[in-house]
């Protein structure tokens, strides 16, 4: 069972750089149908400075930090035991390709439900750009299968 002192456990903030061409396969791969995702200059016509990050991006650029599951071993989460529960965003400013995120995420809680069989482990990541100011946050839940 993982120990309750880890809730506020921040993980050390890492800043990474939105690339253009991540953002291309991304919206490919999700199926972004709009221009300004993929064409700088649909981009621009729409009033952009640059290819607007589309949503979910954030927890794909999340796992470019050094060593993304890190934090598993420093509060004792088994990688194979681990399902991915849920997530939400909450969108505040925009993000464009070439801005610098930083991320920072804490550990909000931690539970356990059908006596001890699975615990939860809920965080908080939150995404400010490179002049401090605040993008975007999301919250997933994992899942830790206790045999």
């Amino acid at each position: 069972m993982l120990d309750h002192k880890f809730i506020g456990y921040t993980s050390p903030p890492c800043t990474l750089e939105v690339e253009k061409g991540r953002l291309r396969q991304f919206a490919h791969a999700t199926g972004q149908t709009s221009p300004v995702y993929v064409d700088e200059d649909a981009a621009r016509a729409a009033g952009y400075p640059g290819l607007p990050v589309p949503p979910t991006f954030f927890f794909c650029l999340e796992m470019d930090r050094p060593n993304p599951y890190g934090w598993f071993d420093e509060v004792g989460i088994p990688l194979g035991q681990v399902l991915h529960a849920e997530q939400h965003f909450t969108f505040h400013a925009m993000a464009f390709a070439g801005d610098a995120l930083t991320f920072e995420a804490q550990i909000v809680n931690i539970y356990e439900k059908k006596g001890g069989q699975l615990e939860f482990v809920e965080q908080d990541n939150f995404i400010t750009n490179q002049h401090g100011e605040r993008v975007a946050e999301f919250r997933r839940t994992l899942v830790i299968r206790r045999t």
